[in-house]
């Protein structure tokens, strides 16, 4: 019989095993309170853990109790002076179900609630179990990991097909040098001896003896190469395989970022925030996923990650030098038939006008038949949203989206104007529900 026996080390002493069944168990009323949690976190907090309540109605396990109303119950009870064994006492009236307490609460009102702290991949597997990347049009699934063979050796068992000749020749030859055995050039010059010896018409005593002893020697020989066979199973050797598992990394996501002088700190401050979050998200949940970052002003390149959310630059801006870019990237590495292909993109709605309709062109024609996604989030501050509380104030560049995304349902827009409004897009944008439908 197989034992598995678990040496992850408990946190803080606590009870692994214990703790994943109680969060499984109490998933739904977590869920809940995670999302109470996020709506009050602060995004730069985001990647941590968090004290959180959840009501103690639920929380405890099926049991079999006996009825205290029912039966007949001989005990003795402490500080008992009035009754011996035997004794016949009235039960009392029911009153409390030995439920004392379940009506409190800290404000007076409703149940106990029951406090404690999720751990920082506790929280992140609850926060993001219900998001996905979608899966619009996609043409097929590739799987994240595949096997490859390689040599690993030799092994004396195998398949025929895998037989080594060479080895097992050199296995065998040496075998045969260390045993003597008889060649056959030595066989055949016994026999030849013999054979001459025979045909002389009287031959003399010592030719016949010599006859004797060439015939002795000819039956060892041939004795010994049937006990050490030209080749024996111990000679044999096949080539050995080993499957590894080497990642397949099928699904790149583009992140796009306008940098121009028109972005605000603000802006800038809430695009980092929504990307930062989404490469949380994508890092967490796919870690076989590539993400190639570009940044834009008038002029689009590819950074790193770091450059990415913490360069300043400044300058015009041009929207369609970022989607060049990710075009050329895809063409030079990320063939459409090789990989599943997303992307995001964060701006203000700063464009040139005469620039929106080259957007247009490029999105509809070379980038959204090639992306199972694209994104498109537009951050305001909270001033502008202020002064623009009408949803017809909106910019040239969502005016020009807005058209994209009602021909293409693998193109969706929408609006951040606060560090509250990250996390129900990022939801609404990578919900798995979604996902389901586009299948």
């Amino acid at each position: 019989m197989m034992h598995i026996i678990d040496r992850r080390l408990n946190p803080k002493g606590k009870s692994l095993s214990n703790r994943q069944r109680f969060l499984g168990r109490a998933r739904k009323q977590i869920k809940k309170a995670v999302d109470e949690a996020i709506k009050g976190r602060k995004i730069s907090n985001t990647d941590g853990g968090e004290r959180i309540k959840i009501p103690a109605d639920g929380l405890g396990e099926p049991r079999f109790v006996g009825d205290m109303t029912k039966g007949m119950r001989d005990r003795v009870m402490p500080g008992n002076k009035d009754f011996v064994p035997g004794d016949k006492i009235k039960r009392p009236p029911p009153q409390g179900q030995g439920q004392g307490g379940r009506e409190g609460a800290e404000d007076g009102e409703g149940e106990d609630s029951f406090q404690f702290t999720l751990t920082r991949d506790e929280f992140l597997d609850i926060f993001f179990e219900d998001m996905a990347l979608p899966d619009f049009i996609k043409k097929s699934i590739k799987e994240e990991v595949v096997h490859e063979y390689h040599r690993a050796g030799y092994n004396r068992q195998g398949s025929p097909s895998n037989l080594n000749l060479e080895l097992t020749m050199r296995n065998s030859l040496a075998r045969r040098l260390c045993l003597h055995r008889p060649r056959d050039e030595e066989i055949d010059q016994l026999e030849e001896q013999i054979t001459a010896l025979r045909e002389k018409p009287a031959p003399t005593e010592k030719e016949q003896q010599k006859l004797v002893a060439l015939l002795e020697e000819l039956e060892k020989k041939q004795r010994k190469r049937r006990v050490v066979p030209y080749i024996d199973p111990l000679d044999v050797r096949y080539t050995s395989f080993t499957e590894i598992e080497k990642p397949n990394t099928h699904a790149v996501m583009f992140c796009l970022m306008d940098v121009s002088g028109s972005m605000g700190e603000t802006h800038k401050e809430l695009a980092k925030r929504f990307f930062m979050l989404l490469h949380l998200f994508l890092v967490r949940q796919y870690s076989k996923v590539d993400v190639i970052f570009i940044r834009h002003t008038h002029l689009a390149s590819e950074v790193d990650e770091e450059t990415f959310f913490h360069s300043r630059e400044t300058g015009g801006t041009i929207v369609s030098t970022a989607l060049e870019v990710m075009q050329k990237i895809i063409r030079d590495r990320y063939p459409p038939d090789d990989w599943n292909i997303y992307a995001a993109q964060a701006s203000d709605g700063d464009n040139l006008n005469s620039d929106n309709a080259r957007c247009q062109q490029i999105l509809t024609r070379d980038l959204l038949p090639l992306c199972q996604y694209f994104a498109y989030v537009e951050v305001w501050d909270t001033h502008e949203a202020e002064m623009f509380p009408d949803d017809s104030n909106v910019t040239r560049l969502w005016q020009t989206y807005e058209t994209i995304r009602e021909s293409h349902q693998n193109f969706a827009v929408k609006k951040v104007t606060g560090p509250e409004d990250i996390f129900p897009v990022l939801h609404d944008l990578f919900a798995k529900d979604k996902t389901s439908e586009a299948r």
